[in-house]
């Protein structure tokens, strides 16, 4: 589970009020927690640089009371401390008040850095230390940094010592992993209790560093009063989801398996709808078909093997003059070639249809409804949704008359396409990429996929955050790979969210093994087809798949 700033502080109001747990207890133990893993770092750093000084820069909140909770524990181990604060200890009230006085009384050493004088005095006993921790700012900071603290985090990031931030690294939106001005660059973040949300969104997740989470005693009743509901994707979770479609009987044949139907392909895109098929069929799909214009028909013969090809009727795009598409009466058969079908995916390589061809879409979704078949809208199906304007709002009722009425849908825009159908730009889809997604949910009633560094998948239950995927899969193409895969999932009989969940993971977790082999640049989205398969081998024979897993020929 994944926390907010507003949950992590009714959790800690909870424990303290309905279970009677005082503050002063949490900050113990989280000041405890923080002292064993600095003193872990202390310890390996006396053996390379024979360094151990740590430093300790507190604020005036509960921060900083972990902090000086901290130092206490650190200083009675034996090694050497350094306080640094930001305000007075005179200045202090409540659990954090407490803690400083008696920091104060057992003899610990204090420097003020609340000017920029007092900051330049303390840079040569900062600079001379192996860790230096970050204690100012907890999840409750709610404004921008500026001024003498903001060129105190910037002073913390020029330091060549270890950087531990307590609870979340101070400027960073425990929410939306928002930079508040400026942020203190953590190697490692020791929080407390639950995982922030901000950790695994960007660029909050570049700023984190490792993550190493403290029990401070809060019951795990607490959280099972209040509704959290966003989600970290692991290997445990997808080991799970998976577990209903990865064993065969023998006495089995194709059709147990499900049948998907991918949609799209115009003049130029032939590639898009092959590349969905094929990953369709890696993850287990037992049969795939493809439906394309005419004109593209006999060049998906060439190109498919173990796919089935339908031709379905065109016309030259109003929009895309260059381009050849399908037109609305291509809707029309589509439905008629969906008799015996299990899922849907359509949009891949699409080209900019007419609006005719998304009137047909709104029958097209309701026949789907009638007959159980799960249905993916990617990339081309979105920008269509859009409208050629780009006012989408009533096009987006049609998503959600549809789920309403039973059909299972989900849509995988990037950041873009979400942009687009919001209409909203790119930027504010970004800055609140679990907000946007959430939205869009709404809106459509769908299971959402927003692609990009950090997926989100947002569901009726809550929201998924997947952490796997890089860099080197910002290349054309692997869109497509994931709407096969989450496609291929579905026509297997998961449900559309745990497809789009174990589908974003098994896709990012591809992409990574992947790049060990090809390096970032060289990554394309066909490299991810394979690997795929074997991670559902991986699934099947262990549960959890390893990093280590390769082809025979290169172990």
């Amino acid at each position: 589970m994944l926390v907010d700033a507003k949950t992590m502080r009714t959790l800690d109001r909870k424990t303290i009020k309905d279970y009677g747990i005082k503050g002063l207890v949490l900050m113990e133990n989280a000041g405890r927690g923080l002292s064993e893993a600095v003193a872990e770092i202390l310890d390996a750093e006396l053996e390379v640089s024979g360094k151990a000084r740590v430093s300790i820069i507190c604020g005036k909140g509960n921060n900083g009371g972990d902090g000086y909770v901290a130092a206490r524990h650190l200083r009675n181990d034996g090694y050497e401390v350094e306080v640094f604060t930001t305000v007075p200890i005179s200045a202090l009230s409540g659990d954090a008040g407490t803690n400083a006085r008696i920091w104060k009384k057992m003899g610990g050493t204090c420097f003020k850095v609340s000017s920029a004088k007092e900051i330049e005095s303390s840079l040569s006993r900062l600079r001379h230390s192996a860790v230096v921790v970050d204690a100012l700012f907890g999840t409750g900071l709610s404004s921008e940094i500026k001024g003498v603290t903001r060129a105190l985090i910037e002073v913390i990031n020029s330091l060549s010592a270890v950087v531990v931030s307590v609870d979340i690294p101070s400027g960073l939106d425990a929410t939306t992993g928002k930079v508040m001005g400026e942020a203190v660059m953590a190697d490692l973040t020791v929080t407390m209790a639950y995982p922030k949300l901000g950790f695994f969104l960007y660029p909050g997740k570049d700023y984190t560093g490792e993550i190493d989470l403290v029990d401070i005693g809060m019951p795990p009743e607490v959280a099972a009063d209040v509704k959290i509901n966003n989600y970290l994707i692991d290997d445990l979770l997808v080991s799970e989801l998976l577990s209903s479609i990865l064993w065969r009987i023998e006495d089995t044949h194709k059709g147990n398996y499900g049948h998907l139907l991918v949609a799209g392909g115009s003049t130029g895109k032939s590639g898009a709808v092959a590349m969905a098929a094929t990953a369709a069929m890696r993850v287990g799909a037992g049969l795939v078909s493809v439906a394309v214009p005419k004109a593209l028909h006999n060049i998906m013969e060439i190109k498919m093997t173990e796919i089935m090809t339908i031709p379905l009727s065109e016309e030259v795009s109003l929009i895309e003059p260059s381009r050849i598409v399908m037109n609305d009466a291509a809707v029309g058969e589509l439905a008629g070639e969906l008799v015996g079908k299990s899922a849907l995916v359509i949009g891949p390589g699409l080209g900019r249809v007419s609006t005719g061809f998304v009137d047909a879409l709104k029958g097209l979704l309701s026949f789907c409804a009638q007959e159980g078949i799960a249905v993916l809208i990617d990339a081309d199906g979105l920008n269509a949704l859009a409208g050629t304007d780009g006012s989408s709002t009533c096009n987006l009722s049609i998503l959600k008359h549809a789920s309403e009425n039973g059909a299972e849908i989900v849509i995988t825009p990037h950041p873009g396409e979400a942009a687009t159908l919001l209409g909203v730009t790119v930027k504010e889809v970004q800055e609140d990429r679990m907000g946007s997604a959430e939205q869009l949910r709404k809106k459509t009633r769908a299971t959402v996929v927003l692609k990009g560094a950090s997926t989100i998948v947002a569901t009726e239950e809550g929201s998924f955050i997947n952490p796997t995927g890089n860099p080197g899969m910002a290349s054309a193409g692997m869109g497509d790979v994931l709407a096969g895969v989450i496609g291929g999932l579905m026509a297997q009989g998961m449900a559309v969210v745990d497809a789009s969940v174990v589908g974003v993971y098994l896709h990012g977790l591809a992409g990574d093994i992947a790049v060990e082999r090809t390096g970032e640049a060289g990554l394309v989205a066909t490299d991810l087809i394979e690997e795929s398969a074997l991670l559902i081998k991986s699934f099947a024979e262990s549960g959890l798949p390893s990093d280590s897993d390769c082809r025979e020929d290169e172990c």
